[in-house]
């Protein structure tokens, strides 16, 4: 990748790397070291590859793209949920960008909702259900979910002070995945490098703004 013998100048601008077992190597003779190790869909899913590169990719590998890192936050938010107790119906195959990628629950929260699987832990309870075409996303701190039964598109906004229980049944059209042409250059690039849209066709979308205790149970 140099851009000559000299090896004082790069072809193209990269990025500079180094390895993980070189770092003990900085570090005083009394220093502890250790690693922790875990299974890739919790928390790695690089996006580098753009489209094109990605379809390259021998059928079985990581595609690492803007496709299958989004595919990615889906499926590590889903199995955190099934290991909290949540029945996650299984995900389906579909194809983007010529990118075939297992669509899992559209699920998402803020970081001031859950960091460890602890405070996820923590915020379900009862027996709750999410069917492979929902959407649920989660937008306040004080949100617990109980005996939830979702097959559509639900949205929670608090603030802070407020505390929501989340449960009952809710039924809708929600939010569909639809495959686009990432040639088409009348969508946004960041549509296009996804290879699919979100139609936000229906949902049950609450906001909580005064400081109480509330309960949704539709």
């Amino acid at each position: 990748r140099y851009k000559d013998a000299t090896k004082t100048a790069f072809k193209s601008s990269t990025r500079l790397e180094c390895m993980m077992q070189d770092y003990p190597k900085t570090l005083p003779p009394l220093a502890r070291v250790g690693f922790t190790v875990t299974d890739p869909w919790l928390a790695y899913a690089p996006v580098k590859n753009n489209p094109e590169d990605a379809v390259k990719v021998p059928k079985g590998n990581p595609y690492h793209s803007a496709t299958s890192g989004e595919m990615a936050i889906y499926r590590s938010n889903s199995m955190i949920l099934r290991k909290a107790g949540v029945k996650i119906d299984d995900p389906v195959l579909e194809v983007f960008n010529g990118q075939e990628v297992e669509v899992w629950p559209r699920v998402v929260w803020k970081p001031k909702w859950a960091v460890t699987f602890a405070d996820v832990k923590s915020k379900v309870s009862g027996n709750n259900f999410v069917s492979q075409k929902s959407t649920l996303v989660i937008k306040g701190s004080n949100v617990t979910i109980h005996d939830l039964s979702l097959d559509g598109a639900l949205v929670i906004n608090s603030v802070d002070d407020v505390e929501v229980k989340v449960g009952g049944s809710v039924q809708n059209n929600g939010w569909a995945i639809e495959s686009i042409d990432k040639d088409n250059t009348a969508l946004p690039e960041e549509v296009r490098i996804r290879g699919f849209k979100i139609n936000k066709m229906e949902q049950l979308e609450k906001s909580y703004s005064e400081r109480s205790k509330y309960t949704l149970n539709p």
